[in-house]
């Protein structure tokens, strides 16, 4: 009975990651959803701001402390190691959703780009932001990522092994696929509103630190597999001609 309710708790977790996951295409694109990011401004200016900057805040705080080895080894005295990270994805969706609930849009247009082939190009920079986003997590175990390969794990019987470093598809190019793809989706836009360079311009100042701790955290966790990865593949902009072949991936796999 407690291994089907914990099996049934992650499906939950993951269940309201994807619907967050989905709702957040459509506040940051402005397509239909009740509330967006461009929604009618609410509000004096300065406390809608300061509000909005406090949410992005709390989802930052949570994601990235959460993340960190010394907040898990403590977090999982009181949380079984199961669901540590279906709960991790829960309280993330829950930190997302109450940003959704209290975004204050300001107004203001900063550009807007009228021309049809143009927008239909930057909203297919857009799309392939979410995509890449999507993608790269599957490459890396979207399920383990998310919780599920552990409730699963749980489940069966069976002993959870941490997976061996792999840097498959455009992790031979970049190390940061994933915030490349969240980086896509959050400036491709064909009108940029205050509200929305508000949004990008502090989700991107987060990414460059979120980016550095986690770093820090595979060298400690893959070590020198993870250093002569990191001194080969580029961070975030691919280097033409540079040669991405698969000797990191023989040295991982040793």
């Amino acid at each position: 009975m407690r291994r089907a309710f914990v099996f049934t708790y992650g499906v939950v977790c993951y269940a309201v990651f994807f619907v967050t996951y989905l709702y957040a295409i459509g506040f940051v694109g402005n397509i239909l959803v009740p509330k967006s990011m461009d929604s009618a401004p609410v509000g004096p200016f300065v406390e809608s701001i300061l509000i909005n900057v406090l949410l992005l805040g709390v989802f930052a705080l949570q994601h990235s402390v959460m993340a960190r080895p010394g907040f898990k080894s403590w977090w999982t005295r009181f949380v079984p190691q199961p669901v540590e990270r279906s709960t991790y994805v829960l309280l993330s969706s829950l930190a997302l959703i109450l940003l959704f609930s209290q975004w204050r849009p300001l107004g203001g247009v900063i550009w807007d780009l009228e021309d049809p082939v143009g927008r239909a190009l930057v909203y297919s920079f857009f799309g392939f932001g979410w995509l890449l986003v999507l993608v790269s997590t599957f490459l890396i175990n979207h399920f383990d990522l998310f919780g599920l390969r552990q409730v699963y794990f749980y489940l069966r019987g069976r002993e959870y092994k941490d997976l061996r470093f792999v840097t498959p598809g455009p992790y031979k190019y970049v190390r940061h696929p994933l915030y490349v793809g969240w980086l896509f989706a959050f400036w491709s836009t064909p009108t940029m509103t205050l509200t929305h360079l508000l949004f990008a311009a502090t989700t991107t100042a987060y990414i460059l630190v979120a980016v550095q701790l986690e770093e820090r955290d595979l060298m400690q966790i893959h070590g020198g597999a993870y250093g002569e990865y990191r001194g080969r593949v580029p961070m975030f902009i691919p280097t033409p001609g540079k040669s991405n072949d698969l000797q990191h991936e023989k040295a991982a796999a040793r």
